[in-house]
């Protein structure tokens, strides 16, 4: 069984008004993540992403690359916080 992991990732390139956020939480659900992913006012994306290590791990291989028509330069990864109201993956609203 593979360790639980929580993420925060911060995704920069062109990854507003592409489907980021959506193919995103679709991608995320399909893994059984836990979290949640919003467009900053900055132009990223940042999601939170809780789960076993290994689909954690398999979503940030996903995220450098994305729906067909993002473009992502940078992918920052950083501990998450646990977030005990999280269930399930949403989107949310911009910050």
């Amino acid at each position: 069984m593979s360790a639980i992991a929580q993420v925060i990732i911060t995704v920069q390139g062109r990854v507003q008004g592409v489907g980021y956020r959506a193919a995103c939480a679709d991608m995320a659900r399909a893994l059984g993540l836990r979290g949640w992913v919003r467009n900053r006012r900055d132009g990223a994306v940042e999601a939170f992403l809780a789960g076993p290590e290994t689909h954690v791990l398999r979503m940030q291989e996903w995220m450098w690359e994305g729906p067909d028509s993002a473009l992502v330069t940078q992918l920052d990864v950083a501990p998450g916080t646990a977030e005990v109201s999280v269930s399930g993956f949403e989107i949310r609203p911009t910050v």
